[in-house]
């Protein structure tokens, strides 16, 4: 699988009474699909993952996947404690049909927790998931950074395709682009222009044959109907009336190619998004996509078009905005966010807390003129 472009870290939506709103997630992902974003990451950090219990964390899974269009590239975040609980959901991901998992490293028991132990902890992940496993290091969170040379490591395993990178470092991203060179390559199905195809897409049955009824047919049907209503009133016969139809060709098939990728990183900070792709990363899993994809993207696109003064300059734009809601005012500051700007976020679970009066109005200022 390709993990290439900007990918929105969903918000998982709750009730007042911290019931999962899950009506309110079907909107959020399908209104996701609309936009150009390359994919959606599920039960992430900003999809409060860790205040989720197993069984709702499997409807959000089923939910978000269910809502998602099939051209979007959709990772599921797994991690949990142990082997065996992440294993579990692994392969719920899988028979739901989802790209990739998300692993964060485990850190509940962190003096035990040495190089040995997250390699095991990995490797047994990896060798038992039917999805390819994406690292994620996320010290803020953690307080616990997947060491350097432990990714190195894994970057060997077969089923070990990527990682998430949430320190903000630009050199810590280079660092790993740098250490996870030489590791395998696999071939990606793509499309012509490269682009990520999904196994859902590929499975994707054709489109039912639609019948339709062109201007020509209903003028003859219109001529046979008033041509049998005379024949009747003049006793002539009963007369019929049909109507002639024609079927939709079918639509063209899917053409694929294939590209050979190696050990992919993506970035965890819209703050330095164009520097991180300087760097060596393929793209980012931004929570600041959550409220305001098109803005992320556009930093992207304009990268990706090599215009780079155009990308910094729409990082630049967004910049406080993004350091305010994400950075400083966490969950509760994105899901605001998401609600001012046509998504719904609400409130996040205790013991977070909601935004005051003032903190909302600081948001409304930051997003005016960001595009969402």
């Amino acid at each position: 699988m390709l993990f290439e472009g900007v990918f929105a870290a969903v918000p998982t939506p709750f009730y007042l009474d911290e019931r999962l709103y899950l009506r309110k997630l079907e909107h959020n992902v399908a209104r996701y699909s609309r936009t150009m974003l390359a994919g959606l990451v599920v039960l992430g950090s900003t999809g409060e993952a860790v205040a989720l219990d197993d069984a709702e964390s499997r409807e959000v899974l089923r939910v978000a996947i269910e809502s998602a269009s099939d051209e979007k590239v959709l990772v599921a975040g797994i991690g949990r404690e142990s082997v065996h609980a992440t294993v579990d959901l692994a392969h719920y991901a899988a028979t739901l049909g989802y790209d990739a998992v998300l692993v964060r490293n485990p850190c509940y028991y962190r003096p035990q927790l040495t190089h040995a132990a997250l390699l095991h902890y990995y490797r047994m992940v990896a060798d038992r998931s039917p999805l390819p496993v994406l690292l994620y290091s996320i010290p803020r969170f953690t307080a616990a950074e997947i060491p350097l040379e432990v990714v190195a490591e894994l970057a060997q395993h077969p089923n070990i395709r990527g990682l998430k990178e949430s320190s903000g470092s630009v050199e810590r991203i280079r660092a790993v682009v740098q250490a996870t060179r030489n590791a395998p390559r696999h071939s990606a199905t793509v499309t012509p222009v490269f682009e990520a195809v999904t196994a859902r897409r590929i499975s994707r049955k054709p489109t039912e044959s639609a019948t339709f009824i062109s201007a020509e047919d209903l003028i003859s049907s219109a001529s046979s109907s008033t041509g049998s209503s005379t024949g009747s009133s003049t006793g002539s016969g009963t007369g019929s009336s049909s109507v002639a139809t024609a079927v939709a060709p079918p639509a063209p098939a899917l053409r694929t190619r294939t590209r050979e990728v190696g050990f992919q990183v993506l970035n965890g900070s819209v703050a330095n998004l164009k520097e991180s792709l300087d760097a060596g990363a393929g793209g980012a899993v931004l929570a600041f996509a959550a409220c305001a994809p098109q803005a992320c993207q556009e930093i992207y696109s304009a990268w990706k078009e090599h215009d780079e003064a155009l990308a910094l300059n729409k990082q630049q734009r967004i910049a406080e905005a993004a350091a305010m809601i994400g950075g400083q005012l966490g969950i509760a500051g994105l899901k605001y966010a998401c609600d001012w700007n046509g998504y719904y976020g609400g409130r996040p679970r205790a013991p977070l807390l909601p935004l005051t009066a003032d903190q909302q109005r600081h948001i409304e200022q930051l997003l005016e003129t960001i595009r969402n």
